[in-house]
């Protein structure tokens, strides 16, 4: 409905793909959070197909249900991209000692953020497969290889690697790519509004957004995974953005290619 997740959306959608956009958040509402059904919408303004879908990736029957739906509408299944995460929610979390956050930390960034993308992948592979194979694409971060934001956070993107790897390993043989793509800090709504409201945390750590990578450059280059032909050779690893938008040719949607981040 919003930030990393609609870029995808759209630039898989603008592929040739038909895309189930999946989210909490159907119908627009007050504030800048976005919706499905506005995400939708401008697919098709932009010429492409998609479907929205009410889903809470906390849910294990509604994330069930839902690759049941496409089964049973569309019969395949060539891509998965696992994106959730509570943005917002998880702000005030930054920089704060373990000790001194709730321990709903721990639901609210590693359950959401990896152990749903365990879940998905749990119902989606035997779609996949029974499609002749494909493609699994874990949305992680630096923050799996060097600490970053706090101890919960590093916990579910190194767990994300890690179930990349190990996924891989079990569906080399199969067809199947598994592969992390890291973007680096990315252009998203959020950005905007603590920009707009004038955060310090903000001023003090996300710099010129103007020069930030958006959430369409990420979805351009998977995008570009999805089409390769040798996307088996990148399975079981992990990607900066930028690695890849090098290799594949890739801009966002001003033109700009971005640097590769530092470690």
């Amino acid at each position: 409905s919003r930030g990393i997740g609609k870029g995808i959306a759209l630039e898989l959608a603008l592929a040739g793909a038909l895309v189930y956009a999946v989210g909490r958040t159907l119908e627009p509402r007050p504030g800048p959070a976005g919706s499905l059904s506005e995400t939708v919408a401008t697919i098709a303004e932009l010429g492409g197909r998609a479907m929205p879908v009410r889903c809470d990736a906390t849910d294990d029957d509604d994330v069930e249900a839902l690759f049941a739906r496409v089964r049973d509408e569309s019969g395949r299944l060539d891509i998965l991209v696992n994106a959730a995460f509570d943005t917002p929610g998880f702000r005030s979390t930054i920089d704060v000692p373990f000790w001194q956050l709730p321990v709903s930390i721990w639901r609210d960034v590693v359950d959401l953020g990896t152990r749903s993308a365990y879940v998905a992948c749990v119902h989606a592979t035997p779609l996949i497969l029974d499609s002749g194979g494909g493609l699994i694409v874990n949305v992680s971060a630096r923050g799996a290889e060097r600490y970053r934001y706090n101890v919960a956070y590093g916990v579910g993107k190194a767990a994300l690697d890690r179930m990349t790897r190990d996924m891989a390993h079990e569906l080399r043989d199969r067809g199947v790519a598994v592969v992390s793509v890291w973007p680096n800090t990315t252009r998203t709504e959020h950005i905007d509004a603590m920009h707009a409201r004038g955060d310090e945390w903000a001023k003090a750590n996300v710099g010129d957004v103007d020069k930030m990578e958006t959430p369409r450059y990420l979805g351009r280059c998977i995008a570009a995974l999805a089409a390769d032909p040798g996307v088996m050779k990148r399975s079981g690893n992990r990607y900066w953005t930028a690695e890849l938008a090098a290799d594949y040719d890739v801009t966002d949607e001003y033109g700009r290619r971005h640097p590769i981040p530092e470690q």
